[in-house]
């Protein structure tokens, strides 16, 4: 092996090996069946922190499950992104001093196509740099022809089942896209405005109402004003007429327990085609829908001439200085409101009344209800279950049309008088056209496409060959687990809920695994606006910021986000990322899988993974050499020759299997990686192997040998138990052991996990073990204290010793002297008088180190005196401190707490100092 770990030298080697061998794909010999569904990502998309948190858990239940020996798929694919994936190649189009219009729509869809197929692989590199072992065989793509046909057939079913209806409501309504959007695609933040309090005349001129509103531009629609019908103030106006300013119309005084008395006047105008609260008072109280917007918020022929073809933010102006001139502003305050933007485009978002296609979502959502109470799914974290029942027991009709040309086209054609044709095929729906009419009629197809979250849906079972009745279908439906974010509970994992018990007869997926959501180190939300986004793949391969704008550009990012990331890149690594590895970031991403709903994000703990390779990888090399090109031979029977080391690190391996194992069933990765590390790093590294060097050097050849197995057998078991987390170091170290093991398969990825039956149970060992290193640790503790240099061999002296003591003694003794660095060890008689010495303890055992040759008095005082000066001085800024109430009352909690910490262990320090400066001063006296 190579003297140091070089990821860049074997991962990308490792993985086309991998692929090319086809060991990603499921071995459907065997039993039983496991399978993930990747989230799929958007096509245009690249990998971002948040998809590497997630895939790296996904990747780790997936090998783990294959070394098991199930049948494991994890099925990856893209997502059409109809919304993203349009804007991309208008983009391209605008760039040429074209607009998407100036094709006929077949043209425009040739060209995502063409698109998608140049340029829609970059998240399935990325996704391949990071180990991920999907079975690219069967990579799907929510467009491609089989899933396409499932959207057309699952439209179909639930339209002739009464579930899909078409009907005029209110949306999110983006302006520049002009198509109604997902609430997940609108971000709502706070931003500063304006509340105007505005005059509405009563009709009999007995005096005027006052209402506030953020958006007085659509007064020109309101159809009401609305009181609380407990308010004394207004009650007796209930039913009259207030004169609409601006305009000619008469709107009544209505009552409704949605207002609010306390807020401002107490009286609400009422706009039902423009606010979703004013929708639902106008179906209250049959009030009429009057949309004053055209598509891209532009005024409409419903708005008085004046203000007909204003941009909705012109017409605001025009129609307050209207209002001003007719004396009809109360007054205008600042206000904080939250504005709904567009993600993609920024836009300020309308609720637009529009003709749309609909879900009738209710009877759906029953059986996905019992489903989770009755167990047959489970969210891991538990609670969610809740955030999961709070939504679907309030759910709303599901807004499923886009209006948009990249995507699923909706399977409805209409006649000249409006009468819809659902259909799966033009020639079906021409069919059901003439049979309605007697003879042949020319149809059109809805322009509309689905929303992206129709097909995302079916993508537990439109994957596997629904609407067939496949191979893949039968073995692997239900799905395993699901694992995703808690942010698409709704939008996603609840739709493929009900769609699935809809479709299947049967939950698509046993366990919802519900991971928290990435955060940077200081627990800010990563966001290129913040300055704070990290590409995981430059934590992997490292990034020279001279080359960092060529690499971000040459990429399919839009050149303005490049920079914004090029600038949040070199703002937060000045000096640039080293190249940590994968594996390094996959083992950080895995012991930051607790069950928190945030997730701080720490590049300190990705380097010290890295050191965590490095001592694996030396743990190795030291094992290679010690076992040298040849097997040991095998043992005459089981436990023969092994010392009391080789019997404990068995027993401590059989119990970090024991405990991992535990935590991959209750998907606690975080226990898992910690139970390996512990093990690996403290163990088997700083323990067994420094144990062992004085055996492997010793005159017992049986001893060797069996330490020379242990070794072996305990680093091939480590290295397969942590091949699912660190998949590419553990497959390069297990190479080299596979010429002096027994092991049959080709890769580690297909050995099997190792099982903790497979090394003995040992507690008389551990006992006895124990003893040991607390003897060692003593004598290092003593070593530290004293500044005495660890190849100096000591002088041991033993005080009260019991009888465990001295027959734990006897049986380590030749462990204990080379290991603790030992010259003389001697247990002192009970009349003895015990010389000058530092003292540990062990128990009830007292262990003492003569300093009597050791140091030289007058300089050890010297020292020990500048020390203790130096921390009584700390100890008395400490105490000024927290005797300063100021401090104490007004310093975060967390800061006071942790100066007394600094406290108590100032006060520790000078005690431990002064009792060695009297040692010392005791020595010098003889």
């Amino acid at each position: 092996m190579d003297k140091v770990y070089s990821p860049a030298d074997i991962e990308q080697r490792l993985y086309q090996r991998w692929e090319a061998a086809g060991w990603f794909a499921p071995d459907l010999s065997r039993a039983p069946a496991y399978c993930i569904m990747i989230p799929p990502p958007n096509v245009t998309g690249t990998l971002h922190m948040g998809h590497a948190f997630q895939d790296t858990i996904m990747d780790t239940l997936t090998r783990y499950h294959r070394m098991r020996g199930e049948a494991v798929l994890w099925q990856p694919g893209t997502d059409h992104a109809g919304i993203a994936t349009q804007m991309v190649v208008e983009r391209q189009l605008n760039a040429e001093g074209r607009r998407r219009t100036d094709l006929s729509r077949e043209e425009f869809v040739e060209r995502v196509w063409r698109w998608k197929e140049q340029s829609g692989g970059t998240i399935a590199r990325q996704t391949r740099r990071l180990g991920a072992s999907v079975d690219w065989s069967r990579d799907r793509f929510t467009l491609d022809a089989g899933l396409s046909q499932a959207v057309t057939e699952v439209f179909v079913r639930l339209h002739e089942d009464g579930l899909i209806y078409r009907g005029a409501r209110l949306v999110n309504w983006d302006p520049v896209l002009k198509t109604a959007l997902s609430d997940l695609e609108v971000l709502s933040e706070q931003e500063a405005g304006q509340l105007y309090h505005l005059r509405y005349p009563l009709s009999d001129g007995s005096g005027h109402l006052v209402v506030a509103t953020t958006r007085p531009e659509t007064l020109l629609g309101d159809t009401a004003v609305a009181v609380h019908p407990e308010d004394e103030r207004y009650r007796h106006l209930v039913g009259k007429t207030l004169q609409l300013p601006l305009t000619a119309r008469t709107i009544p005084v209505i009552a409704d327990t949605y207002v609010d008395p306390a807020f401002g006047s107490g009286c609400v105008k009422i706009t039902p085609a423009h606010d979703f609260n004013d929708y639902a008072v106008g179906q209250r109280h049959g009030l009429a829908l009057i949309n004053v917007f055209t598509p891209d918020a532009h005024l409409n022929d419903n708005a008085p001439a004046a203000y007909r073809g204003l941009d909705r933010f012109e017409a605001r102006q025009r129609i307050l200085a209207d209002l001003e001139t007719a004396g009809l502003i109360e007054r205008v305050e600042p206000h904080t409101l939250m504005i709904p933007r567009g993600d993609r485009t920024g836009a300020v978002i309308e609720p637009y009344l529009t003709d749309q296609w609909y879900v009738r979502i209710e009877p759906l959502a029953q059986p996905a209800i019992e489903a989770v109470q009755s167990g047959r799914i489970r969210f891991i974290p538990q609670n969610w279950d809740k955030t999961y029942f709070q939504w679907m027991r309030n759910i709303q009709d599901w807004c499923i049309s886009r209006q948009l040309w990249w995507g699923h086209r909706i399977p409805a054609w209409y006649d000249e008088a409006g009468n819809v044709f659902v259909a799966r095929t033009a020639a079906a729906a021409a069919a059901q056209a003439r049979a309605h009419h007697g003879r042949e009629v020319t149809l059109r197809q809805d322009e509309d496409v689905l929303d992206t979250w129709f097909s995302s849906a079916l993508w537990p079972f439109s994957t596997l060959g629904w609407p067939e009745r496949t191979e893949p279908l039968a073995r692997f439906y239900p799905t395993s687990v699901l694992v995703t974010g808690f942010d698409i509970i709704f939008f996603w994992v609840a739709r493929m809920i009900m769609m699935g018990l809809k479709f299947m007869g049967d939950v698509p997926f046993r366990d919802v695994y519900i991971h928290g959501l990435i955060r940077d180190a200081e627990g800010q939300k990563m966001s290129k606006s913040k300055g704070n986004v990290i590409d995981p793949l430059d934590i992997v391969d490292g990034i020279d910021l001279p080359a960092l704008s060529a690499k971000r550009t040459s990429g399919l990012m839009q050149p303005h986000l490049a920079a914004a990331i090029d600038k949040a890149t070199r703002k937060l690594f000045p000096d640039g990322i080293a190249a940590y590895g994968t594996d390094a970031l996959r083992f950080t991403f895995a012991s930051l899988a607790t069950q928190s709903r945030d997730i701080r994000f720490d590049l300190a703990r990705v380097a010290g993974y890295r050191n965590f390779c490095n001592k694996l990888w030396n743990a190795a090399r030291f094992v290679l050499l010690a076992v040298g090109e040849h097997a040991p031979p095998p043992s005459p029977a089981e436990g023969t020759g092994q010392l009391l080391a080789d019997r404990w690190i068995r027993s401590r391996l059989r119990a970090a299997l024991a405990a991992t194992e535990a935590a991959f069933g209750d998907y606690r990765l975080d226990f898992a990686a910690t139970a390996l590390y512990e093990f690996c790093w403290y163990e088997f590294c700083d323990w067994y192997l420094e144990l062992v060097k004085p055996v492997l050097a010793g005159a017992d050849p049986a001893a060797a040998d069996a330490a020379r197995r242990t070794l072996l057998g305990v680093l091939e078991a480590l290295l397969r138990a942590l091949h699912p987390i660190m998949p590419f170091i553990t497959e390069e170290i297990w190479q080299r052991l596979v010429p002096l093991t027994a092991a049959r398969t080709p890769t580690i990825m297909l050995a099997p996990w190792p099982r903790g039956d497979e090394f003995a149970d040992d507690p008389e060992a551990e006992r006895e073990l124990r003893w040991v290193m607390q003897f060692v640790l003593g004598l290092r503790q003593i070593r530290g204290e004293m500044d005495i240099a660890p190849s100096r061999r000591l002088t041991v002296l033993l005080q009260n010793p019991s009888a465990d003591d001295l027959a734990l003694l006897e049986r380590s003794r030749a462990l204990l002297l080379p290991v603790a660095g030992i010259d003389t060890l001697r247990v002192l008689a009970a009349e003895e008088r015990a010389p000058p010495a530092a003292s540990a303890l062990v128990g009830e055992l007292v262990l003492l180190v003569p300093m009597a040759g050791l140091i030289e008095p007058s300089s050890e005082l010297a020292r020990l005196d500048k020390r203790l000066a130096k921390v009584l001085q700390e100890l008395a800024r400490a105490r000024g401190k927290l005797a300063n109430d100021n401090f104490v009352r007004n310093a975060p909690a967390e800061v006071v707490a942790q100066e007394r910490e600094r406290l108590s262990e100032f006060e520790r320090t000078a005690n431990g100092l002064s009792h060695q400066i009297e040692q010392v001063r005791a020595l010098a006296a003889l």
